[in-house]
């Protein structure tokens, strides 16, 4: 076995003479306990707020979602829907139509994005189980289905046949417009459903049949604005991205379901480096006290040291010891600390001891790469700190 971390290991299980000592090696293993609990703890948290937040979104976002380059719309052929079915991973795509429009309604009115959808839209997201109220609309038919927020902005029920709820779209085309009445094309739509997410996306989308968004803004049968894709679990999303751009020519925008919602990850993100830099923060100040107990252990077997130098020990061997014996009690208390985290995470996860609300539970996720992180930080600054405290051994010191 080394021999330094013979005598590290030693030092460890051994108690000093001095009962000061002690508790000093005491307080500084339960610092490190706690601090490594506390951070995996609030690590887990922050995963569940995560998941917990982007649930709302992944419920509307798809996995893939294609858009044009060039323009608000483009062209999809036989030829090119053909080849789209035939990639391997590919669960389900749905054509779409989006665009911003004017909603009037019982003498009210709202801007808000008008979503055309086929009958293979449902497959692709979760939307149909977020329906409020209602059901999800049919094909080839006049019905809409309309976020929360904008059916309480209207003061708007379902199936309102003295109310009528009109959409406006721009016409395409050049020139003056002379009659305001030519600069829209419009219709009479019936609201059958009412889904609801989260605040943003209540107010957003009306959803439509697709050949109703076609009409309205004079499209083609085979123009649209976007593809909406779901994957299957074991999809190659790289690959699939690949294929797909090579249908269309690379005249198209691919983007997967974190650059959706771009600004709502990298906030989330944000928050969770913060809070993962703070907790260092507090591991750092606890890990003063690991430097203080080796610092006393070294001046406690300091008559040991010198016996040892003199049988011919060399200083760095010396230092190694101190070196291994604070990166050791690091790893001890890491590991220590990570065990009782992961309890009390488990145990959240399961028997939902603490309530956001009587229905909802404080979400918790158990993550590998939470448990990577903790140990990996622990066992770093447990490294540094011991390295720290076992450069006092000198040759000075021992004389």
């Amino acid at each position: 076995m080394n021999f330094s971390l013979y005598i590290a290991k030693r030092y460890i299980f051994s108690q000093s003479k001095n009962n000061a000592i002690n508790i000093i090696n005491r307080i500084a293993s339960m610092g490190i306990i706690v601090g490594a609990m506390a951070l995996f703890v609030v690590l887990s948290v922050f995963s569940g707020l995560k998941v917990f937040s982007l649930s709302f979104s992944n419920d509307i976002d798809p996995d893939l979602k294609i858009s044009t380059t060039i323009g608000k719309s483009f062209y999809i052929s036989s030829e090119q829907e053909a080849k789209i079915k035939k990639i391997e991973g590919l669960a389900s795509y749905s054509k779409i139509i989006e665009e911003r429009v004017l909603f009037t309604f019982s003498g009210k009115q709202e801007v808000t994005y008008l979503k055309g959808v086929d009958s293979i839209y449902t497959h692709v997201t979760g939307i149909k189980k977020n329906l409020y109220n209602g059901q999800w609309l049919k094909s080839d038919t006049y019905q809409a289905v309309v976020g929360y927020g904008i059916a309480n902005s209207f003061s708007m029920g379902l199936l309102d046949f003295n109310n009528q709820l009109e959409v406006l779209a721009p016409r395409p085309g050049k020139g003056t417009i002379k009659n305001p009445d030519d600069a829209f094309n419009k219709a009479v739509i019936f609201p059958v459903g009412i889904y609801t997410i989260n605040e943003d996306l209540d107010s957003k989308y009306v959803f439509v049949d697709l050949g109703l968004a076609q009409e309205l803004l004079e499209y083609k049968p085979n123009q649209i604005s976007g593809i909406e894709i779901k994957m299957k679990k074991e999809a190659d999303e790289a690959l699939i991205m690949t294929q797909l751009q090579s249908i269309f020519n690379n005249k198209i925008t691919i983007k997967n379901r974190a650059q959706l919602n771009e600004s709502l990850y990298k906030m989330l993100n944000t928050e969770n480096l913060a809070v993962y830099l703070i907790f260092t923060l507090v591991i750092i100040v606890a890990l003063f006290n690991l430097i203080g107990a080796l610092i006393m252990m070294i001046l406690d077997k300091k008559g040991n040291l010198k016996t040892l130098l003199n049988l011919g020990t060399e200083i760095k061997d010396l230092r190694k010891i101190f070196l291994l014996q604070g990166t050791l009690l690091s790893v001890f208390g890491g590991l220590i600390g990570l065990i009782l985290g992961i309890a009390i995470v488990l145990l959240q996860q399961y028997f939902e001891f603490i309530m956001i609300t009587p229905t909802l539970t404080y979400p918790v996720v158990f993550s590998l790469e939470n448990v990577l992180i903790v140990l990996a930080t622990i066992v770093t600054l447990g490294f540094i700190a011991s390295l720290i405290a076992s450069s006092r051994v000198s040759k000075k010191l021992l004389d």
